[in-house]
């Protein structure tokens, strides 16, 4: 089973997140988090590699156990890896990388949700 990875204080700039995405291949693009509820847990049919650029909150793992993630950290989400965004009280500023150019909302389309999902309308 492929889990998700947390590496706390991966990088320092955007610069560095930057060379890190061209050395992985990934194909880049930004992601903003505006305030939101926690998510349920769930999948993606896409590796991901994410940069936290600005703001903090948590993610939760397969357990639904809370992993604190702020600037500098790098998430690593091999497709199948349950997850979720938590509860995010103000902006949070990824940098999001996929394997293949998928339109990112393809990629990030959550699977088999374990709960209802937030209304973002």
């Amino acid at each position: 089973m492929s889990k998700l990875v947390v590496e706390k204080g991966y990088f320092a700039t955007r610069a560095e997140a930057m060379n890190d995405i061209r050395d992985t291949g990934y194909w880049p693009t930004t992601f903003v988090s505006n305030a939101s509820p926690e998510l349920p847990v769930h999948y993606h049919d896409h590796d991901l590699i994410g940069y936290v650029i600005e703001g903090e909150t948590y993610l939760l793992d397969e357990n639904s156990e809370k992993l604190l993630i702020a600037a500098g950290d790098r998430l690593v989400i091999p497709k199948g890896a349950w997850h979720a965004e938590g509860e995010v009280s103000e902006r949070v500023v990824y940098l999001v990388s996929v394997r293949e150019p998928v339109p990112l909302r393809e990629a990030l389309l959550p699977r088999e949700p374990r709960g209802p999902l937030p209304s973002f309308d």
